[in-house]
């Protein structure tokens, strides 16, 4: 008998990861088509642009992307795999055989637990990178505009002042959280604030005490455009000031998050973000398989009983509602209105203990 279970117990984790690897393959497929076709939009009236470059590039954006949508390809996964068991009358048999629900499901669950280990140490790194790397083939793509391309929500934009005066700092695109800026417009004042002049620049990169900038052009109020090849711009900021500016908290990897919370902590600025993501990443593979204890509670019911669809709809529902609920978390604790632990951990343990109840209350009345 303990033989059955474990070949019956590799049946259906196998079952499992076939159904959920395939729910997110295709919402990969179809996301990088739809990215690649909004990016086709956006450069067909550059001459440069090659359609492998800008099939790379949508490729590159997609992995961040679907790494959010990660829990309901587990859902769906799950759903679709326990109602083929229970279509194709296996589920029955397991049954039948004296398998009770909770030994056909822990499977699935060790299963999810270990796809979300998976997708926390290795799959968001690579994301991350990823990336960084379609951020750079932005640059190259659009060129110097600082209007141009796709800009992450309506640029970036830093005020630094020092002993210059104060300098305003927009950029349309960002590398290396914040190190790295692209399609840059700068706006200079004097000690008195008085406007001094305008320079719009290709690319700039901080370094020690000062901005590098490269392709530049500089207007001033009395004076013809001046171009430049590189320019300096004297700062005090340093990279953890920038990033505090520039990055945001799904652009770190998991690796890196730790130093991040550490150095920003120590320029006395918010963690708050860093510290829900971190926490988020190390609850994943708990809420992976809160949801597949969700998607058993909505899909164990045989087809001949009828009711299935209402059934899937209402898991799909539900997914929906633990979606809200993490939402409405993150941004009570990004506005530190909430621990970041309770705002990580709650969806799931709702997630959670909602899956079990209606297992429990369907399985031993």
């Amino acid at each position: 008998m303990s033989m059955m279970t474990n070949t019956l117990g590799r049946y259906f984790a196998g079952r499992f990861l076939v159904a959920a690897v395939g729910v997110f393959a295709s919402i990969f497929v179809l996301l990088v088509l739809v990215d690649y076709i909004e990016m086709v939009r956006k450069t067909s009236g550059l001459v440069s642009a090659s359609a492998i470059t800008v099939a790379q590039t949508s490729l590159y954006r997609v992995p961040q992307l679907l790494e959010k949508l990660m829990p309901f390809c587990v859902l769906i996964g799950a759903m679709t795999c326990y109602l083929a068991l229970s279509r194709r009358l296996e589920l029955v048999v397991a049954r039948a055989a004296g398998v009770s629900a909770w030994q056909f499901i822990s499977p699935a669950l060790a299963s999810a637990i270990i796809l979300g280990t998976v997708a926390t140490v290795a799959y968001n790194p690579m994301s991350a990178n990823l990336r960084e790397l379609s951020k750079r083939m932005e640059a190259e793509l659009f060129g110097s505009a600082p209007g141009a391309g796709i800009q992450d929500a309506s640029g970036f934009w830093l005020n630094q002042i020092n002993s210059d005066g104060q300098s305003i700092i927009n950029a349309a695109r960002s590398e290396q959280q914040g190190v790295r800026l692209t399609g840059l417009t700068v706006f200079r004042f004097d000690t008195d604030l008085q406007f001094k002049e305008r320079i719009e620049a290709r690319e700039a990169s901080l370094e020690e005490g000062r901005w590098a900038f490269k392709s530049v052009r500089r207007y001033s109020l009395d004076k013809p455009p001046v171009d430049q090849e590189n320019y300096y711009l004297s700062t005090t900021l340093t990279p953890a000031q920038v990033r505090n500016s520039f990055s945001t908290p799904e652009t770190v990897s998991f690796w890196q998050l730790p130093g991040y919370i550490r150095s920003s902590e120590s320029s006395g600025f918010a963690t708050a973000g860093y510290r829900l993501q971190y926490h988020k990443l190390i609850a994943q593979p708990f809420l992976l398989a809160a949801m597949v204890m969700l998607a058993a509670s909505v899909s164990l019911r045989f087809f001949r009983m009828g009711g299935v669809q209402k059934m899937v709809l209402s898991g799909v529902g539900a997914g929906f509602l633990l979606y809200v609920l993490s939402k409405v978390t993150e941004d009570l604790s990004k506005a530190e209105l909430m621990h970041p632990i309770a705002a990580a951990w709650l969806p799931v343990c709702v997630g959670g203990l909602t899956g079990f109840l209606a297992l429990l209350y369907q399985e031993d009345g």
